[in-house]
């Protein structure tokens, strides 16, 4: 991997070994072996789906009969076994970016098995996994879901997993490097929002409030299918999920539906001119009628990040600190648009196997792995100390993320379910932090390890025409390792120093029901409640500070609850209410971590925290006028209480400490406030004559948060109104789209009062002070088959090379960008 980073400059590397080693290929080869051995024949009747104005195979069609809850989804090929189909006079067809259409087993023997699906997006009925964790069409589902077209995604050609959130329109993205992406929904971000891969939950004991880049680990061309989530969503998926629930499921072997294996699969090369972006992706799947595997690898280099001519010059760094002859230099860039240090690489791979030997039994084992090179925290290498460099290093170590997980579902009625999944996981998380003030010798690193495990166990039971029933059980545990030392790059002499967090288990444990009535054919409820029990240990040890404790041992539990209905007045309209509890129970990261939170101040443990909760309201309304517009709106309000926040503190009785060489004020996490939030989603969609579609996003949102004197503080994680608005052709072949997005300004008055000292980040005001100013990019995205198997994607983003930085980022976005990427299909 190639960091490309300046000559002097120091970059840490991971001090434990790789994960891979001879056993993980012994038992690939092993897996290779059995699915030779076991492939079985059956015989099958085979449909085909294709879109009707290229005539290309549509993959992952969903097909659906409500009343029978059979479904199947396409292969590669646009092909799907309809076996289960027989016999039954509504089936529907279902995907996203298409019209909805609905056919009997008789009509498709008619067609000769062929469906022909015509390109729009005006439909108001989505098959979705995310609402309940089981498939199901969302017009029964009073939470908002918003799902990423996978076709969408291909012509947007995101770098990076939040990259593709962010094309949704509906999620904000902050960076404070370019290794990095925090997404924020409906003014909640970091560890209030839940991220799941294949349904299993991402988020473990140390992500913190915050700015997150965790997501990154995930990778953008091995996603198949991303939801999100909005508004509390407790119930389901536990602590966390207050602002929403994103979910990734990543991309699923598939069966061959006939006697020959099904081998298909892609290879990508791209390039991205504002970081000379070099990747490479292939992807392959080889299924056979019982057994499948998939593997998927990933190469990313990024060099450093230049940022666009026009706008305002506090934004600019025209240095970078070099080491040179034992001393720090403050070096003059020959580009001064260059945000350096910036550059960083990534390697992904998953590899997935897949066993059915029959109908009502799937086994689906994954296993994926990321690691990041080390990369330059950039707002970090910004801040400024008496007129010089605070910093000389300050860096993130790599950033490494392995998962194995199995997933075995039963599709069969008995007693207690129709369906049951059993999801087993084992994670390991680790990051470190490396920074070294400006000539000053001594370097300071911390590294954490996590290793997460998790069993969940999900029912769904059809009781009757009107009740569908679904509940599970969860447990989780957490093992946090933390290490810190101090080394003289100089004599190279280490020593152990204070780490960032103690030794430390997070255990969670949690049972829930939900409840679908549909109470007529116009009107559905659904209602559920979920109880947790989670406990905390940590073990405090004084060689470097001396803390007025030992141990801490938190436990408590929490009960949530949700209740909506949904009402469909005809097919073209839907009214939607919600009201929903969350909660976020603390974790290691919010009892025992020590880090430097702003300038000048120190966080410290507390051992005193108690969950926080979400209350919030949802309302809704979608609609289609003719053939030719979609329009849907969302408001909703949410309440906060118990707010676990930083707040000003005592250590030891004193209110400032020396750390890291500073006298620093002490804070720590406080179950010490209120917080509101409330907005407005707006969303629209216009089909134009001859191929062209107009559609746009709006997004306004506000926030408050009590401060200790009463006064009410805008909060850190509102961002200003934002949008999408887009204009697409969809022609036989080409596909074309001219896009804008844009941000709101931030005045220094409606800036937390936490950020507005924080001159790295944001630009000055007529008066002086810190503000988010306004922004926007115009873009242009172009897709075309050059042959069968062979695709072109081009862009240029940020036409006008507009010098902008979204939201409490603490990097610029990039200028004028030509990205240009080459697709091969087998």
């Amino acid at each position: 991997m190639n960091h490309r980073q300046p000559q002097g400059v120091c970059f840490a590397r991971s001090t434990y070994p790789s994960i891979f080693h001879a056993k993980i290929k012994f038992k690939f080869d092993v897996w290779i072996g059995l699915c030779f051995l076991l492939s079985l024949a059956v015989n099958a009747q085979t449909l085909t789906v294709k879109d009707a104005t290229t005539n290309e195979p549509l993959e992952m069609v969903t097909l659906w009969n409500e009343a029978t809850n059979v479904y199947a989804i396409t292969n590669a090929k646009g092909q799907v076994n309809i076996e289960a189909f027989k016999e039954i006079r509504e089936i529907e067809f279902s995907s996203l970016g298409y019209k909805t259409e609905i056919k009997s087993y008789s009509d498709l023997q008619q067609n000769n098995f062929l469906i022909l699906m015509q390109v729009s997006n005006l439909s108001l009925n989505e098959v979705v996994l995310s609402g309940n964790r089981w498939r199901q069409s969302n017009r029964y589902l009073p939470t908002k879901i918003e799902n990423i077209a996978k076709r969408e995604v291909v012509l947007q050609n995101p770098q990076t997993a939040a990259d593709l959130l962010e094309i949704s329109g509906k999620v904000f993205i902050q960076k404070s490097q370019q290794g990095g992406g925090s997404p924020m929904i409906r003014g909640f971000s970091s560890n209030r929002l839940l991220y799941t891969v294949d349904g299993v939950r991402m988020n473990n004991a140390i992500f913190r409030s915050g700015n997150l880049q965790n997501v990154i680990s995930l990778d953008a061309f091995a996603t198949e299918n991303t939801e999100i989530l909005f508004g509390p969503s407790s119930v389901i998926y536990g602590s966390d999920a207050i602002g929403g629930v994103m979910s990734f499921q990543m991309l699923t072997p598939q069966f061959s539906l006939d006697d020959k294996p099904l081998v298909k699969g892609s290879a990508v090369y791209r390039y991205a001119s504002a970081n000379s972006e070099s990747t490479g992706h292939f992807h392959a799947n080889v299924g056979w009628k019982q057994w499948a595997i998939l593997t998927s690898l990933t190469s990313q280099d990024y060099d450093h990040l230049r940022q666009g001519r026009h706008g305002p010059d506090d934004y600019l760094k025209p240095y970078f600190v070099q080491r040179i002859n034992g001393q720090d230099q403050i070096i003059s860039q020959d580009n001064k648009l260059s945000q350096t240090p910036s550059a960083f690489s990534q390697i992904n791979v998953m590899q997935k196997v897949r066993f059915q030997p029959n109908n009502a039994w799937d086994f689906q084992y994954g296993f994926h792995y990321s690691e990041t090179s080390a990369y330059g925290r950039y707002d970090r290498h910004n801040r400024l100390r008496n007129d010089l460099p605070q910093f000389a290093q300050w860096d993130y170590g790599p950033q490494i993320w392995m998962m194995n997980n199995l997933n075995i579902t039963h599709n069969q009625k008995q007693k207690l379910y129709d369906e049951f999944t059993v999801r087993l996981a084992h994670q390991h998380f680790e990051e470190s932090r490396i920074n070294r003030r400006f000539n000053n010798d001594i370097q300071n690193s911390q590294v954490e390890q996590v290793n997460a495990m998790s069993v969940n166990l999900d029912f769904k039971k059809k009781l009757n025409q009107s009740h569908t029933l679904y509940y599970g059980t969860e447990y989780i545990f957490n093992e946090v390792k933390s290490s810190g030392s101090e080394q003289n790059i100089n004599t190279n002499e280490t020593n152990a120093a204070l780490s960032r967090y103690p030794e430390s288990t997070w255990q969670s444990a949690a049972v829930y029901v939900s409840n679908e009535y549909k109470l007529n054919a116009k009107t559905t409820l659904q209602g559920g409640l979920r109880y947790n029990y989670f406990k905390v240990n940590s073990e405090f040890v004084s060689q470097f500070l001396e803390f007025p404790f030992t141990e801490a041992n938190v436990s408590n539990s929490a009960f949530t609850g949700s209740l909506g209905a949904v009402y469909r007045p005809t097919k073209r309209w839907i009214f939607k209410a919600n009201f929903g509890s969350a909660f976020r129970a603390p974790n290691v990261d919010d009892i025992g971590k020590i880090f430097d939170s702003e300038p000048g101040a120190v966080t410290v443990p507390n051992t005193n925290l108690k969950p926080e909760y979400a209350y919030n309201l949802d309302l809704g309304v979608a609609m289609v006028v003719g053939n030719f517009i979609k329009f849907d709106v969302t408001g909703y309000y949410t309440i906060l209480d118990n707010a676990m926040v930083r707040r000003n503190s005592q250590f030891n009785g004193d209110d400032f400490i020396e750390y890291e060489g500073e006298l620093s004020r002490v804070q720590s996490i406080q179950n010490a406030a209120m917080a509101y939030v409330y907005g407005v989603q707006i969303g629209a969609e216009l089909k134009l004559p001859d191929g062209f579609k107009f559609s746009t996003d709006l997004n306004f949102q506000k926030g408050e948060e009590e401060m200790d004197n009463g006064v009410k503080s805008p909060s850190r994680h509102a961002p200003p109104f934002f949008g999408f608005s887009r204009l697409t052709y969809q022609g036989e072949k080409l596909n074309l789209q001219l896009y804008t997005q844009y941000q709101g300004e931030q005045s220094f008055e409606n800036l937390a009062i936490e950020e507005r000292s924080k001159d790295e980040i944001y630009a000055k005001d007529d008066n002086g002070n810190n503000y988010a100013p306004a922004w926007y990019t115009l873009n242009l995205k172009a897709l075309y088959p050059l042959t069968e198997k062979l695709t072109i994607t081009a862009g240029l983003e940020n036409i006008t090379d507009q010098r902008y930085r979204p939201f409490s980022s603490g990097i610029s976005g990039a200028g004028r960008n030509f990205i240009m990427a080459l697709r091969a299909n087998f």
